[in-house]
């Protein structure tokens, strides 16, 4: 089956690859010249090899169609050999390298095709990945320590004992994937006061890198997190709340209705999000890993005094 995007972040994917095709030096004479019987190599090389990044999910089986937001070729011939060069770039979930390895194959095949009469010792040498950029490999930042966070989730009935608790655990479970500990987890009613303790504690006593609150963020009598947490971030980050409702808005319309709120509280970054299991986790992937930057930027300018 074909593996499952629908959780991935739409973001800008690039790939460049390239093709090298080694011909007999006179054959390569008669290429840039254009007197190669069966027309012109170079430019219908170029065409063969924006037809073949469209055609990729034709001709292999698992590859997702996407649309293509641009495709370059360029063809360099030089002392017997020929160099394709093609770059794919689209705005999409899943990246575009092997979009950009089909069309350097397939320009590979098409001057070895157009040229076979008059050179048979042709042969298509390597193929081979360049570049990419985009999508979550993107950002792989590395710390020297270890990265905490605090998960505090708001829920009278979890509080009250009469509900399991799962988009908190949804969280832990999201968060350790991404190489994140969980330093401490605590559950407490839908009560101001309650919220804004813990959170001083967690960033202000315990220096947690993260905080994730968990529920609240609806439009309950009872949902108050918002105007918990507001008060206490030292800058509001109205991109992660947008983050967030735009992932969510893709999978529900209902996500337009969650009153998600971040920001950052010294060196400490706090999210509030949805109580659901979903909404939770949701929220998480909008996120990660990009919060990561954040905290490196934080490590950057705050740590060292910048």
């Amino acid at each position: 089956m074909m593996i499952d995007i629908t959780d991935k972040r739409v973001t800008l994917r690039r790939a460049v690859a390239e093709a090298t095709i080694v011909v007999d030096p006179d054959v390569a004479v008669a290429i840039r010249q254009g007197d190669v019987p069966k027309g012109s190599v170079i430019d219908v090389t170029r065409a063969a090899a924006l037809l073949g990044i469209k055609r990729t999910p034709d001709l292999l089986p698992f590859c997702h169609p996407i649309p293509i937001d641009r495709g370059t070729v360029s063809v360099e011939v030089g002392d017997g050999v020929v160099r394709v060069h093609v770059e794919v770039a689209a705005i999409a979930r899943t990246g575009v390298e092997v979009e950009a390895m089909t069309g350097a194959a397939v320009a590979a095949l098409n001057v070895y095709d157009m040229v076979k009469p008059l050179d048979p010792t042709t042969h298509i040498g390597e193929i081979r990945l360049l570049e990419k950029k985009g999508g979550k490999s993107d950002h792989t930042e590395h710390f020297d320590r270890p990265l905490r966070a605090g998960v505090l989730v708001v829920s009278d009935s979890v509080a009250a004992g009469t509900k399991k608790d799962s988009a908190g655990l949804g969280v832990r479970e999201l968060l350790s994937e991404h190489d994140i500990e969980v330093a401490s987890t605590e559950v407490v009613a839908d009560e101001p006061d309650e919220i804004q303790r813990r959170l001083r504690n967690w960033c202000d006593e315990d220096g947690l890198d993260f905080v994730f609150v968990v529920g609240g963020t609806g439009l309950g009598p009872r949902d108050s997190t918002p105007e918990a947490v507001r008060p206490l971030l030292d800058r509001e980050i109205p991109g992660l709340a947008e983050a967030v409702r735009a992932y969510g808005r893709e999978r529900t319309p209902l996500a337009d209705l969650s009153r998600a709120v971040g920001g950052q509280r010294g060196t400490t970054i706090v999210v509030a999000v949805a109580g659901s299991t979903r909404g939770a986790r949701e929220a998480l992937q909008a996120l990660m890993p990009w919060l990561r930057h954040v905290l490196k930027v934080f490590d950057i300018s705050y740590r060292h005094g910048r």
